[in-house]
């Protein structure tokens, strides 16, 4: 939804934004060049490795312009210089995992090719999905598959994942994914979406504590926002989504100095020709919101 990001955020050359998830660097280099020849971008991700492939993306063009921290985004009061509060004229969030995650198989956090079950954005921390399939009771499990995945069989997953350990270690994707496609009802096996689909992304979103002080970072990084700034984030499955809508809501109802108004009443979805390009895209939602003047 790069066109909609860059619209919606009214970059402008000479001003100040920020991209709190730089994964592979294409919306950082979009408000970038957008902003030019004076525009700044200050940038954080979790991920060392994205910061790294994004800073050769971008330094010959725009150095600088830009600078990276490296830090999750639920960091962003720490990193960003509280002198910046009421400066900055756009903010976005992407929320998803990166096409550079998805596509190595050494990150784990896809079944399409066999992998280690790691899942981590930040390869410093230390507990990884492996950690998680391989020592946390079935009733934890469940909760987590149920709970982040919004699974129907969490139960049956989370007991299959249990008595299978206890012969044979589950150490990659592969056996995971197969895993669960045997646990569950022969009529879910060929479904719209592959079974495993959902408990990895349930895993992924505990590994890396994703839902965690989600609605706490909108509303600490509104302040940073000049007036008629704005927000822009980017959600990839409904509870995410439904933490941005119910958070945007609540600053509307109750900021009465700079008051907030929300342009998307309803989230924006990506063109069926972008999903033609990039099926990865389908269920991205964006929801803005501005402090208005």
């Amino acid at each position: 939804m790069l066109e909609e990001v860059i619209s919606y955020l009214r970059v402008e050359p000479g001003k100040t934004y920020i991209d709190c998830t730089v994964g592979g660097g294409g919306h950082s280099e979009a408000i970038l060049e957008k902003s030019s020849p004076d525009g700044f971008l200050f940038g954080l991700d979790r991920d060392q490795s994205a910061l790294d492939q994004a800073d050769e993306r971008l330094k010959e063009r725009f150095q600088g312009r830009y600078h990276f921290y490296h830090s999750d985004f639920r960091s962003f009061k720490q990193m960003i210089d509280p002198e910046k509060k009421g400066k900055v004229h756009g903010i976005l969030a992407d929320l998803g995992v990166s096409s550079m995650q998805l596509g190595n198989p050494e990150r784990g956090f896809s079944f399409q090719a066999t992998g280690p079950l790691d899942m981590r954005m930040d390869r410093s921390q230390q507990e990884s999905a492996g950690d998680l399939v391989r020592t946390l009771p079935e009733r934890e499990l469940a909760r987590i598959i149920e709970t982040y995945g919004e699974e129907r069989y969490a139960g049956r997953i989370a007991r299959a994942i249990v008595r299978e350990r206890e012969t044979d270690p589950i150490l990659t994707t592969a056996h995971l994914a197969d895993l669960i496609k045997r646990s569950v009802p022969p009529v879910y096996r060929y479904g719209r979406i592959h079974p495993a689909t959902r408990t990895f992304q349930a895993f992924r979103i505990a590994v890396n504590r994703e839902l965690e002080s989600l609605s706490e970072f909108i509303q600490e990084t509104y302040p940073f926002l000049e007036k008629g700034g704005r927000l822009a984030v980017i959600s990839f499955h409904s509870l995410e989504d439904r933490i941005v809508k119910r958070t945007f809501l609540s600053l509307v109802q109750k900021i009465k100095k700079d008051p907030l108004f929300q342009w998307t009443k309803r989230p924006l979805c990506p063109t069926e020709a972008e999903i033609r390009e990039n099926p990865a895209s389908r269920s991205a939602k964006l929801r803005v919101i501005e402090r208005r003047a």
